[in-house]
This record gives C-alpha cells, structure tokens and sequence, in this order.
C-alpha cells in the first residue's frame, strides 16, 4: 500500500491572541514575583517577629507570683500567712469573640455581665499575652464550673496562686494592715517593680513594710493549645518568698485588750517603756483585712467608708482627742521643772476659781479644799492646775509637753500619723493670726482647748515618766528572716531623745500617779491589780461645747458625750508596761469607764486573777507626802467616808460644769467655740475649760 505524505500547513497565530498570551504570561510572573517578595517580607525581613508570634500561639511565660512573708507575733504565732486560691485569668488574645466568652463566664460564675466587664480593664500597658484576674478567690463550685466548659471558654483558665489569710480577722487589723491590687498609679513608678494584677500592701505593716514583706516573682515557659489551655510545662524558674517578720505584738494580750474594750469606739496602746516595743495596738470599730485579701467588693467598700464609725480609721495613731486630766502630768513635770510649783506649793480650791468675768469650775462640785501638788495628782483638783497652769505659762506647757512627746510625731513606721496639737503664742499667731488670750491657758492647763493628742502619744507620754525620761521610738517589728530562717536584720530599739528632767520630778509625779490607783482617795482605783502597784492617771475630755450649762451633756446624743481615758504604767518600781485607753463618748469619767479596761489587760499581762485589791500601805504615802492647808478637809478614815468619797467620784460626771472664759480682750478666747474634732480635725478650735478627772 502506498504511502502518503502528509503536509504540515502553517498558520499564523492572529496578533489578538499574542497580546492575551504575552499578558497571561507577565500576569503569572508579576504574581509569582509578589508571591515571592511576600515570603521574603514574612521569612527574611519579619522573621524573628512571626517566629515570635508563632511561638506565643504555642509557648507562653507565665509569671508566678511569690508568696509574701509570714508574720508571727513575739511568741511565735501566726498573725498573718498563705494560703492557696484559685483565681478566674482571661487572655484576651486567645478568645476570637470576646463577649461571648466573658457572658458565658458571667453565667458559670454566676454574676452580672457587667460586673465581669468591669473587672477586664486592665492597664494600657499590658503585655500581650498576659491574663487578666476576672475573679479572684473562687470557690470549689465555680472552679468545678469554669474546668468543665472549658470548650466554650478560649482564654480563660483557673490559675492557683498564694492569697494572703489572716487567721484572727480584725484582731489587730489596724495595725497589720491589708493587701489589694497594685494601682495605676503605682504602677507608673518603675522602681517599685511592681507588674499589672499583683497584691501589694495597700496600709498599714503590710504597706510599710512592703519590700520586707515581697517576696521575687518566678516563671514558667508552658506550653498551650488553640484555646489557650496549658498542656505542660516545659521550663520553670521557682519564685523566692518574701520575709518573715517577728513582731513585737503579744496576740494573747491583744485579744485580751480588744475583749476588754468590746463594742465601744475607741483605741488602746500598750508599750514597753523599757525600748519602746509595741504590745497592743487597739483600735474599734475594727474591719477584717481577709475581706481586702481576696477582693472588697463595691458594696462592702462603699458600706467601710460609709459607716460613721470610720472603722477604717486607725484611732490609735490617726485619732487627735483632747487628753482631758491626763494632760495634767505634762502641766505638774512643767511646773515642778520651772519652779511654778514644789511639793510644798498649796492651793485652796472652794470648787472653782474667777478669772475675768467667768468662774471656771473644778469637776469636784464642793472643792477640795486645801490641797499640793500631790494630792492635786491623786483627786485631779482642777483649780490647782488652773493657777499653776498661768504660773507656767502656755509656752511653758508647751515645751515640756513636747519633751514627753506630744505634738511632734512618735516615730512609729505607719502611714498617716497624726501629730496631735500643743498650741503656744507662736502657734496661735500662725494658725489663726491672733495674740494669746491668758484665760486660754487655763482650758490648756486641764488639756482641754486646742490641747489633742493621739492614743499612741499618751502612751509615749506614760513611757517616758515611767521610764526616767527616755523617749523611744514605738515600733512593732523585732526581727526580719529570710525564708530559710537566716537573720536578715534585728530591730534595735532608737531613743528620740531625752526630757531632761530632775530625778525629784519624776519621783513626784510618779508618786502622784501611783496614789491614784493605789489609794483610796485616786480617782484611778479601779485599776487595780492584786499584788502589783500599778500607777495611772484618768482623765474625761469634753467632745463639743454645749453651752454653759453641761449638766445634760452625758445624758444627749452619744456624739456630745465626753470621752473616757485612762493612762498607766506598771509595775512601779520596774515599769515593764505603759498603756492609754480611750473610750469614745462613753458620757462617764475615765475611772469608771477606762481604769476597768486598763485592770483587764495589765491582769492578762501579769497573769494574775481579776478581782478587787485588798487595802494596802500606800495610803499612808498620800498623808506623809500631802501638806495641810488651813481650809483643807480632814483626810476620811472611816470605811464610811472612803465609801461616800468613792461614790462621789464614780458620779462625779453629771456634776462637771464649767463656764468659758468671757470675750474680753485679757481672758476671752480660751472658751469660745467648741474642742478640735477628734480623728484628724482640720480647724483645731478650743473647748470650754470644763477639766474632768
């Protein structure tokens, strides 16, 4: 068969599909070519940014907090510890839609979608990647809740992490402090080293002492799923707990003074006038730090700062109350250093004294008769310090009441301490631009007027007689550990200074404060304590000014009643302990109200049983040390009359009136408006000069 030839015919390829298959071609290349400069941008130029992103899509570093130091008291009880807490952590990045997530963990918590929207804000500044607390000490059931829908809750995940815990609640609360989330503003100071979400110490010691007390975060490098769960860990560097503080504070004696005061408003320091240590540090209404521990919720914070008891407020270093008769210590150490007065110096009080055109009272409505020095002390005759008072002089005053540590700040390493005010020429010129009126100075001279001072600084005060005339600085830390038990440092005791007084003055006053309580003729007897002398001072200090007539005072709203104080220190011969109570508006005088707890807690401290005293030998001691006056009432023997003597003091309250000095331009002042407010006054003005015991 023959075979053909076949020919190819060429064709030309129409100029309209050259130019489509010369486009299509640059189109391909021009494509690959963006393609390619694409994966150099991510692989070349962003590299190590998208290695880095890619590698927190699947490893994380977790911070892990450090637990802070534990605090023991000075017999080695646990006043403040750790305890584990499961907190609710959000990450952001890891939820694609963010409100589903937080309504459905709104639900499972069983809270409002606001609240939980609330507590996401978080500072601008917050690494990506990092957990947001949505709630913190969660309870089993809700831990139980968040674990087991964990599929419906991308970046949210239960987290265990150190709470603080104070075992005994508000015991010693003021004094201890609390923790809460560090703030905006704390966390602009970067020297603090502080990190959005951590506690830190929000007052008091745990604010104070809050370097001490922190402890060096550790780390974890963990590795998670797609929806942020942790899988494992892959690296870990252990966190280094804080300090360990052991306090001066005595718990037992502490729980024993808090017992004593009981629901009344009002504060107890209790020091150790050998070094200044700090036994009790009382101060009611009191709050429970473990409510700041684990999150103060808005209505619980707003119900704290709200109550008009302010149980925020810290009475024992923040409450400036006039000092009432105790003042009285300061005037006669004055006097017996300035010559106004010796022991011999006689008085004769009828029940009150003239000055200008007013007749200031003596709380004793009948007088005292003929009385010294001594005997003014132990039965706190006002009229005596009313004249021994202007014989002084305000500056005077002043001077020695700031050696014993009032009106200049005690030292004490807490925020916020008052300084109380001890007015002079100088400051009345300054605070209010006016001269010094002498018939102020009788109001100053029963501690009454501008006079206040803090629990704290009566108690420094009663230290410093006690102790010879030593001002130490109150302080309440003995020693600070490392967490391995290693001394890291031992709190020394500091003196502030010295009085500078005679030895014959201090055997004096402290003569004179001993008879108080230990005779009885003192005002100050209900503070006794079997087979210890025990010396003291008491003291009522008018709150507001009534008016002249103060009859109805105590019997008035519980705001104008007059506080209670006492103060004291024993054993006399070696003072181991200084204390001031206050009772807020108790509407009675410091011996019945404020001895009674000042007994309670040196009885706990001296571990003796409570109980009356029996007589003892130092009534003799008023009769050898009191000098007779012509119109002095013989001194009673018989049980009778100590009887009637005591029932005269004990209602003594109702009794007290006292008018204010006159406008005038010698002796107007000192009377005319009412007493600076206790707790931090802004505008100190001065009270009626009505001096209670």
């Amino acid at each position: 068969m023959a075979s053909r030839d076949f020919h190819v015919v060429p064709r030309e390829v129409p100029p309209e599909l050259q130019v489509r298959v010369v486009a299509g071609a640059i189109a391909v290349l021009v494509a690959f070519a963006l393609l390619g400069t694409r994966l150099w941008l991510l692989q070349v130029v962003h590299g190590p940014e998208m290695r880095s992103l890619s590698e927190n899509n699947r490893i994380r570093l977790v911070r892990v907090p450090a637990a802070r130091g534990v605090v023991y008291d000075r017999h080695g009880e646990i006043l403040i510890d750790n305890r584990p807490a499961f907190d609710v952590v959000f990450v952001p990045e890891d939820a694609h839609d963010r409100r589903r997530v937080l309504r459905n963990v709104a639900a499972y918590l069983e809270e409002s979608e606001s609240s939980v929207h609330q507590m996401l804000h978080a500072p601008t500044k917050r690494p990506p990647y990092e957990g947001i607390v949505l709630r913190r000490d969660l309870d089993w059931r809700g831990v139980v809740a968040v674990e087991t829908h964990q599929l419906e809750l991308p970046g949210v995940s239960v987290q265990v992490g150190p709470r603080r815990y104070y075992p005994f609640g508000p015991l010693a609360g003021h004094l201890l402090g609390y923790v809460g989330e560090v703030s905006e503003t704390e966390l602009k100071d970067a020297a603090t080293g502080y990190r959005a979400g951590d506690l830190v110490g929000k007052a008091s010691l745990e604010k104070s002492w809050d370097a001490e007390l922190r402890g060096i975060p550790g780390g974890q490098q963990v590795e998670v799923d797609a929806l942020g769960r942790r899988m494992r860990v892959l690296q870990e560097v252990p966190d280094v707990p804080g300090g360990t503080l052991t306090l001066t504070l005595d718990r037992d004696l502490q729980e024993a003074a808090e017992r004593a005061l009981g629901d009344a408003a009002g504060a107890i320091v209790a020091l150790d006038p050998r070094n200044g240590e700090i036994l009790v540090m009382v101060s009611h209404p009191a709050f429970d730090p473990n409510v700041f521990a684990r999150g103060v919720r808005p209505d619980e914070w707003r119900a704290l700062v709200e109550d008009r008891r302010r149980p925020l407020n810290n009475r024992a270093v923040q409450g400036q109350f006039p000092p009432g008769s105790t003042f009285k210590i300061a005037v006669a150490t004055g006097a017996l250093e300035m010559g106004a007065a010796n022991a011999s110096t006689g008085v004769s009080c009828s029940g009150g004294v003239q000055f200008g055109n007013h007749f200031f009272r003596c709380w004793k409505k009948g007088g005292h008769g003929g009385v010294n020095l001594h005997r003014a002390i132990v039965e706190s005759c006002d009229v005596f310090f009313y004249q021994v008072g202007q014989r002084l002089g305000v500056d005077g005053i002043a001077d020695y009441a700031r050696r014993l540590g009032l009106g200049v700040p005690t030292g004490i390493r807490l925020e916020h301490e008052k300084t109380g005010t001890i007015p002079d020429t100088q400051w009345k010129r300054r605070r209010f631009h006016q001269p010094w009126f002498a018939g102020e100075t009788l109001s100053v001279a029963i501690g009454q007027g501008y006079v206040t001072a803090t629990p704290l600084q009566m108690a420094q005060m009663t230290a410093v007689i006690a102790n010879g005339g030593t001002r130490y600085r109150p302080h309440y830390v003995k020693r600070i550990e490392a967490p391995d038990g290693t001394l890291r440092e031992e709190v020394q005791p500091e003196i502030l200074g010295e009085a500078h007084l005679k030895k014959s003055t201090l055997e004096q006053v402290r003569a004179g404060m001993r008879d108080v309580v230990m005779t009885e003729a003192g005002t100050g007897k209900k503070a006794r304590v079997p087979g210890i002398e025990v010396a003291g001072k008491t003291g009522t200090a008018q709150a507001v000014k009534l008016g002249e007539d103060r009859s109805g005072t105590n019997r008035g709203p519980n705001a104008a009643r007059d506080h209670a104080w006492f103060i004291a220190f024993a054993p006399y011969e070696n003072p181991e302990i200084a204390i001031s109570c206050i009772v807020e508006h108790a509407g009675e005088h410091g011996g019945t109200v404020a001895a009674p707890i000042v007994q309670q807690v040196l009885a706990h401290y001296f571990g003796r049983n409570q109980g009356p005293s029996l007589p003892t030998t130092q009534e003799a001691s008023l009769d050898a040390n009191t000098t007779a006056m012509p119109a002095a009432k013989p001194r009673a023997s018989e049980p009778e009359a100590a009887l009637a003597q005591a029932d005269e003091l004990d209602h003594a309250g109702a009794e007290r009136r006292l008018e204010p000095p006159a406008a005038s331009p010698r002796a107007s002042d000192g009377g005319s408006g009412g007493i600076g407010a206790a707790q931090g006054a802004a505008e100190p003005r001065p009270s009626s000069a009505r001096a209670p015991r």
